[in-house]
């Protein structure tokens, strides 16, 4: 599974900049990949895992801006289609019996 995170921050004044600084420091320190600007995805070992990550989520959101999240499916996930530009390293479909679990 993919967990992604969708977001629109607003960057007008000094506040908000911070704001989106820290949220964006707190997804890559969390295991999250940058997939294009303000798209980033992370890999969950399941649907149990997805709630544990999704409360660590919203204990970092920003107080302002827009912020979504979807989880999906290795299979769905490999099934986006790139129109323009080559995929990233971290686009690569991890299959089931590659993942680790501990």
């Amino acid at each position: 599974m993919r967990l992604l995170v969708l977001f629109d921050l607003p960057v007008v004044t000094r506040a908000e900049r911070r704001a989106y600084t820290q949220f964006r420091r707190f997804l890559l320190n969390d295991g999250y990949d940058m997939i294009q600007f303000s798209v980033y995805g992370r890999i969950l070992s399941g649907r149990d895992a997805e709630p544990k990550h999704m409360q660590r989520l919203i204990a970092s959101l920003p107080p302002e801006g827009s912020v979504r999240c979807l989880a999906v499916t290795e299979k769905q996930f490999a099934s986006m289609k790139l129109l323009v530009g080559l995929p990233l390293f971290q686009e690569k479909a991890v299959k089931a019996n590659q993942l680790l679990l501990f």
